[in-house]
């Protein structure tokens, strides 16, 4: 009879300890699927417990729930990396994050409670920088850079970066940075605050400054036209081996005669692109992270430009979104997710994700080339500028020339 009751006390006992497990998961925030707003089905891309997913699959999906994974920022030491699963998420520590996880299970923030969170401290900032007397800005420039390229940021300021460059317009330029470690990350940042203090073009967060970081980086872009210039008609997210035909960009695309547009964004479009499940690849994507086989159309990373009232959306929607660490994609997942479509450009040729042979003709109607070293930025930039109003005129003279040059030769001309 003892042997019976002991058997049966330990049965009882073990039920209670499963029961109360059960009660423990099912009310931890970071279990997928127990946590984060519903979203429903008919949004074109959502997250659903196997991942990222079109509305275009098959069968009938309309009475199912999809659930969005909170973001869970990464500690300050650690990379949105795609190889790390465990950095997915971590814990979420600091009234910024608390608020930012507040705001993905509650569904919905107002958004200036949303403006009044920063995931990260900021060690740089410029809050005033979009209200010191001036009208609000026409275009805000966020570059990607990192503290050791300075010679590109100074080039930049020469360059297509000048807040000068479009007379009678408003420009803002800011240059966008992590953090390094150790002891060149600590002189690095020496001199990156003397430079702040001379140029007040740059702002900086408490986050590891590393390529897995761009997400973050992009993110800290978005929050800060939220908070601080909120009124700025578009914004140009780029990066710092960039040239940026900003004339053109300015008066042939945006036209500032025209009323702003809004929920708009527009570069070089990325359609149906796969994630890349190359292991080595510089652009790796677990399918743990990421299970669907199509990306949703995004914007080249290299450059693209928005409306200003997009920034504050898409700074929200990532809140309830898992962060990954292709900028790029993240930013058109979060697009996806407010059903906001990128926009094609008038001309496909406008915005080019990689370097354009230069002559002064191509460069005087386009608006992105990328992988320019400072010097040659500095030299072409020149050269456009004393030939950009003739550019083409000479190019045509030339093929003329070559034109009468065949012709007396008895050569068939090829053009």
């Amino acid at each position: 009879m003892q042997w019976r009751r002991r058997h049966c006390y330990t049965h009882v006992a073990g039920l209670l300890s499963l029961l109360l497990l059960l009660i423990i998961l099912g009310h931890q925030d970071w279990l997928p699927g127990l946590s984060g707003t519903t979203w429903q089905r008919e949004h074109p891309v959502a997250y659903t417990e196997r991942g990222l997913h079109s509305t275009k699959e098959k069968g009938n999906h309309s009475s199912s729930q999809i659930l969005l994974v909170p973001p869970a920022p990464p500690e300050r030491n650690s990379n949105l990396s795609s190889t790390q699963d465990s950095s997915f998420p971590q814990r979420i520590t600091g009234l910024e994050n608390s608020m930012a996880a507040n705001a993905s299970l509650s569904g919905e923030v107002g958004l200036r409670g949303l403006l009044t969170s920063e995931p990260y401290p900021y060690i740089i900032n410029e809050p005033d920088k979009c209200r010191e007397g001036n009208p609000e800005p026409f275009l805000v420039l966020l570059i990607t850079t990192e503290a050791q390229q300075v010679e590109a940021r100074e080039t930049i300021r020469q360059t297509w970066g000048n807040e000068s460059m479009v007379p009678g317009l408003s420009f803002v330029r800011l240059f966008l940075l992590g953090v390094k470690e150790g002891r060149v990350g600590h002189l690095q940042q020496s001199s990156l605050e003397a430079e702040s203090r001379r140029h007040r073009d740059i702002i900086q967060q408490d986050y590891m400054d590393t390529y897995n970081n761009l997400t973050i980086k992009t993110l800290m872009g978005m929050h800060w036209v939220s908070a601080h210039c909120p009124g700025a008609n578009y914004v140009m997210k780029t990066d710092s081996d960039m040239f940026v035909n900003t004339e053109y960009l300015v008066h042939k695309l945006l036209r500032p005669e025209m009323q702003p547009k809004r929920d708009y964004i527009t570069g070089y479009l990325m359609r149906g692109f796969a994630p890349n499940r190359n292991k080595n690849s510089k652009w790796y994507m677990s399918p743990e992270l990421y299970p669907s086989e199509v990306y949703p159309t995004f914007c080249s990373g290299t450059g693209y430009v928005f409306s200003g009232d997009l920034a504050g959306k898409i700074y929200r929607a990532s809140l309830s979104i898992r962060r990954l660490h292709l900028e790029d994609v993240y930013v058109g997942i979060c697009l996806a997710k407010l059903r906001i479509e990128p926009t094609p450009p008038p001309n496909e040729f406008l915005f080019n994700h990689w370097r354009v042979s230069y002559s002064s003709c191509k460069y005087s109607h386009l608006i992105t080339s990328h992988q320019f070293h400072p010097n040659e930025l500095l030299k072409y930039w020149h050269h456009l500028q004393s030939n950009k109003h003739n550019a083409c005129i000479n190019t045509s003279k030339d093929k003329v020339g070559r034109f009468r040059q065949r012709k007396l030769q008895g050569v068939q001309p090829i053009w």
